[in-house]
């Protein structure tokens, strides 16, 4: 009886699986429309769960979430990290024909050559969002935040590598730099922009343009498609990419090598990368797109924005952000010291 109470409960289990589709994404990051569609599509109800950073993700799946995600967002520098240990699994290329609607420079990225574990979902870069009611020019430069002469108080991103990239470019070096002393110098340098009285602290995710929104700080590091969705709801917000240069991302879908419902995960995956779908996410998320299908279908106001599809000239100061491979713990202990200290 126990026996066939067990295999009872078993088979209920996977009955509910197959129905459910599981997704592990940053916050305010999908058109809920979009998740509506694909259920109503494949009659699949998709539960949601949110993160905030590209390590608290990798924490999670580490923890045990490999085998509770079907689908998930890393960033591009995290994903070699993923593959390495063996928490993603290859895609099946077969059951995604609209892998094809990439544009070419996203179809075969240096983190994963040949997508084999990856889809890009959308790009962007980090930089700064300023209250235009608090200062009399926009700013240019992240001397808003690192030099202790200016005014103003400010938030900081909660992402080691964008923010360290920050301080980096400031200082005039790579963001994927591997000589310790440059690390050491810009962990220096943030550590100090900790410790001023104009930090207001550390946000995660959607957190820091929050705080600016509310009014509780003057300049904050943000990603451009946040401040971009403030701004549109609030005239007194703005982002602006500093001369010296930022942090360029692409994210990314890929599945855990234990998803339990592999199928509903390339159905999604597929889903998201049809063209007029890419384009949804992206007139609502207010990032770049890397699917070309999508183009013709995105806002036209967005295309021609600056802040959303940058410059020639922009784009030459952004970098890509790298996996560093075991050159990563110098990274790793520089940020320990800053947000212990």
């Amino acid at each position: 009886m126990k026996k066939l109470l067990a295999l009872l409960a078993f088979v209920s289990l996977a009955l509910a699986q197959s129905k459910e589709m599981r997704l592990f994404i940053w916050s305010e990051y999908i058109d809920p429309a979009i998740i509506s569609a694909f259920e109503k599509q494949y009659g699949l109800k998709v539960r949601i769960e949110l993160y905030e950073s590209n390590e608290d993700m990798l924490a999670k799946l580490q923890a045990g979430g490999v085998s509770q995600y079907d689908v998930i967002v890393p960033g591009d520098y995290i994903i070699p990290t993923l593959v390495a240990l063996k928490l993603v699994q290859p895609l099946d290329k077969s059951k995604l024909p609209n892998l094809k609607n990439l544009d070419p420079k996203f179809a075969n990225p240096p983190f994963d050559p040949g997508n084999q574990y990856s889809a890009a979902y959308q790009w962007g870069m980090s930089g700064i969002m300023y209250r235009k009611d608090r200062v009399k020019t926009p700013p240019d430069s992240w001397a808003v935040i690192f030099d202790p002469k200016q005014s103003g108080s400010y938030v900081l991103m909660d992402s080691i590598r964008e923010m360290m990239g920050a301080a980096l470019r400031y200082l005039g070096y790579s963001i994927n730099t591997r000589d310790p002393k440059q690390v050491q110098a810009a962990g220096k340098l943030l550590l100090e922009a900790k410790k001023s009285k104009r930090a207001v602290g550390f946000e995660g995710g959607v957190g820091a343009k929050n705080r600016l929104v509310a009014g509780s700080a003057t300049y904050a590091v943000v990603y451009n498609g946040d401040a971009i969705k403030a701004a549109s709801e609030n005239p007194n917000v703005a982002f602006v990419v500093p001369k010296e240069g930022a942090a360029l991302f692409l994210d990314n879908m890929a599945i855990p090598a234990k998803a339990p419902n592999p199928d509903a995960a390339h159905k999604f995956i597929n889903f998201i990368l049809d063209g007029k779908i890419g384009a949804q996410l992206s007139n609502y998320n207010r990032y770049a797109t890397p699917n070309k299908a999508a183009l013709p279908f995105i806002n036209k106001a967005d295309l021609k924005n600056p802040a959303i599809y940058p410059t020639e000239s922009v784009k030459a100061k952004l970098e890509f952000v790298l996996d560093l491979g075991k050159d990563a713990r110098l990274y790793d202990e520089v940020w320990t010291q800053v947000k212990s200290r």
